[in-house]
């Protein structure tokens, strides 16, 4: 039989161009930016004023008789302050690698790409760190019968409860609830929740029907995940944001005379001047033959009023 050329043969492998992969977290998965106010300072520390709250609920209007005074009243107020820590991060990008790299690959952008990943996981763990655990609230509760046990709790009574506690003592009604990806999970499988739906044709229950059920405007899933071991060794895997969930008022629009129960206070220095929250800078590192692609991110997690948030600890299995 003559012989043939193998597929071998007649062609080289090539590294494709249309295709490549990396594993990054899509933006939806970082909630730090999307739960609280993001509120741009100019300077990386400063000071605000807060209203004493008590003032502002007493009743102390009297029946006013001919010729007379009215009856006086008054406020006192107090100032708290923010520090901006500056974060920072930078990839290299060595010349012989840009001048060799073959397409896809574009060492400049990958390091952009990497080091804004780096710096909004960073956001994120302190994120969770300052506003997402027990002692920072002024109400931490794990659930008598935590919501994975189907057949005994009763979450939606247990955040009724919440909202009534916050209302109660601050006037506001809470109207976000954050919850850890596991516990979503435990969720939306509930048969409370379940059962509200099971004359309808939704197929899976999503953040936006919780809201409905739990009557706040969102409800705000945290699932992005953390490698905590070093370069080089096995990668401990593993979500930032526990099994727990946080109800609370959130103020979407920051103002005078406005409480939230935490607002995230962002230096714009760190971009020389753009208005961004992220600064991405590129020098040249002659001695190194290499062009460094530095970020720098600078914020303080504040929790404003702590009356306006209910922290479920631990609330499912």
């Amino acid at each position: 039989m003559p012989s043939q050329p193998t597929p071998t043969d007649v062609h080289v492998d090539a590294v494709l161009t249309n295709i490549s992969v990396a594993y990054r977290q899509r933006a939806s998965q970082f909630i730090a930016s999307r739960v609280f106010p993001i509120v741009p300072v100019q300077k990386q520390t400063d000071k605000y004023y807060i209203y004493t709250k008590a003032d502002w609920f007493r009743d102390e209007a009297k029946v006013r008789g001919p010729a007379t005074e009215s009856e006086g009243s008054g406020y006192n107020v107090s100032t708290a302050s923010y520090s901006c820590d500056v974060f920072a991060l930078h990839k290299d990008v060595p010349d012989q690698v840009r001048m060799n790299a073959d397409a896809p690959i574009n060492p400049d952008r990958d390091a952009t790409e990497f080091v804004t990943g780096r710096l909004l996981l960073r956001m994120e763990k302190q994120w969770a760190s300052d506003y997402f655990t027990t002692s920072v609230w002024d109400n931490d509760v794990t659930p008598s019968n935590l919501w994975s046990a189907y057949t005994t709790s009763d979450p939606i009574n247990d955040v009724e409860l919440g909202k009534e506690t916050i209302l109660t003592s601050t006037g506001m009604m809470p109207n976000t609830l954050v919850l850890g990806y596991q516990t979503f999970r435990q969720l939306k499988h509930h048969p409370d929740i379940v059962d509200r739906f099971k004359y309808t044709s939704a197929n899976v229950v999503t953040e936006q029907m919780l809201a409905g059920i739990f009557g706040v405007d969102r409800v705000i899933v945290a699932s992005s995940v953390n490698n905590t071991a070093v370069e080089g060794a096995t990668a401990s895997f593993s979500l930032v944001h526990g099994k727990h969930a946080l109800l609370c008022y959130v103020n979407p629009s920051p103002s005078l005379l406005a409480p939230s129960a935490g607002y995230i206070f962002t230096w714009q220095g760190v971009s020389a001047g753009l208005g961004q929250d992220i600064g991405i800078s590129r020098m040249r590192m002659e001695y190194r033959k290499a062009d460094r692609v530095e970020g720098e991110i600078a914020f303080d997690d504040k929790v404003v009023s702590t009356d306006l948030g209910y922290f479920f600890n631990g609330a499912v299995a």
